[in-house]
């Protein structure tokens, strides 16, 4: 007998999801609860744009999760509506610049969307500038640039936000304003002064949100994101007050209602209840753990994993001196360099900065002080990651021999 098909099968599960989408950080809502203030700074600031004048720069500050991209989004996308209505030409157009990360990259990409057929390499930086230049400058427009993250291109280099800056004294027909956004209120301080009091023109810091306007943001989403019925009560409330407690940050409160949407479907469920959230907490502690584990350095991993074999050896607590014996016979074993004692010292502090790892110094009177550590991560999760390395992987063999033997059997 011939199976049924798989997607059929899955199509046949009970519906949760109208438009998970909506529960994403790239939709972009119709009505942005609780930042009108926040949208009319904007939106005032823009408006000479309308009227054929010049808008001022603005830097935007705000922790993750508290709107800025949405808003100025939302705020992007009226003021082009409103311009094709006036035959107002006003573009805005959005750069993320964790992934557009270089002058030239931020040049070559405007140029592009603006018509000109500009490599992503291999030009000299200020080619591509004139070659922006002229793109924009073809007509009468105003161009606004938003730069998402502009921290991130900042600490590579302020030249590109200089030349834009100043941009508008060599354009005979066009104007051009920058809107810069960032989590990072410290991103200033490697701003040259120049830079800073041409684009730091005017300034809008975003407040968190508490759990009430969390509340009404979900509620909001909710209503397109899940078919009636499917929501209990006090999910929303409780989605909203952990994220809440985590700085106000919507972006934590939509991925909790949309993991725990995606828990109860993938268990058959037709309800998302409050211990599928809990749940989705979890998994999302997990993820972020995973995710912070696979970027670190080698001697790290192998630190961390010394960790793991003495916790799965019924060691819930151990000092810096047992961690240093059990890597220096993993770093033997895989025939890697072994640090001094004082380095891994040091690379555990810095993975308990991490939050991955739980340390305190401790006093043993004439003996001198210690560190003692446990773990705070999920152990198979973390180990599985580590051990997925292909460098790492001939340490599973170790493994079973450590956990019947003794510390000192096995160094």
């Amino acid at each position: 007998m011939i199976d049924s098909n798989i997607f059929e099968k899955m199509l046949r599960k009970p519906k949760i999801f109208k438009n998970r989408d909506v529960l994403r950080h790239s939709y972009t809502p119709e009505y942005l609860p609780h930042r009108k203030e926040q949208i009319e700074s904007i939106a005032s600031i823009l408006l000479p744009a309308l009227q054929g004048e010049t808008p001022s720069n603005i830097l935007i500050y705000g922790k993750t999760g508290t709107g800025k991209t949405a808003t100025v989004k939302f705020v992007g996308r009226q003021l082009e509506d409103a311009g094709k209505k006036m035959d107002a030409h006003c573009y805005v157009h959005y750069l993320n610049c964790e992934i557009i990360d270089t002058q030239y990259r931020v040049l070559a990409t405007l140029a592009k969307v603006l018509g000109k057929n500009v490599p992503m390499t291999g030009w000299p930086t200020d080619q591509v500038y004139e070659e922006l230049k002229d793109a924009i400058d073809r007509k009468d427009q105003t161009i606004i640039i938003v730069l998402d993250e502009i921290d991130k291109l900042v600490r590579k280099g302020d030249d590109v936000l200089y030349n834009l800056s100043r941009i508008n004294s060599e354009l005979n027909n066009a104007r051009v304003s920058l809107i810069g956004i960032s989590n990072d209120l410290k991103f200033k301080n490697f701003l040259d002064p120049r830079v800073l009091s041409s684009l730091s023109e005017e300034e809008i810091v975003f407040p968190p949100y508490n759990a009430t306007q969390l509340e009404d943001i979900l509620a909001q989403r909710a209503e397109l994101a899940f078919y009636d019925g499917v929501l209990d009560e006090g999910v929303i409330p409780y989605c909203a007050a952990l994220a809440a407690h985590e700085h106000g940050d919507a972006r934590k409160a939509l991925d909790l209602l949309r993991i725990s949407g995606e828990i109860a479907e993938s268990n058959q469920e037709g309800k998302i209840t409050r211990e599928h959230v809990r749940e989705a907490v979890r998994k999302m502690e997990c993820d972020h753990v995973v995710e912070a584990v696979k970027t670190l350095p080698n001697q790290s991993k192998i630190v961390l994993y010394a960790m793991i074999l003495l916790n799965n050896s019924g060691k819930r607590k151990f000092t810096t001196g047992e961690v240093f014996a059990v890597y220096r016979s993993l770093c033997r074993k895989i025939g890697m360099d072994v640090l001094t004692q004082r380095r891994v010292s040091d690379l555990i502090s810095e993975l308990d900065m991490l939050g991955i790892i739980n340390s305190i110094v401790i006093s043993k009177g004439r003996y001198g002080r210690t560190r003692e550590i446990k773990l705070d991560v999920p152990v198979d999760a973390v180990k599985e990651v580590i051990l997925d390395d292909y460098r790492f992987g001939i340490l599973r063999k170790y493994e079973g021999s450590f956990l019947n033997s003794s510390l000192d059997h096995f160094e």
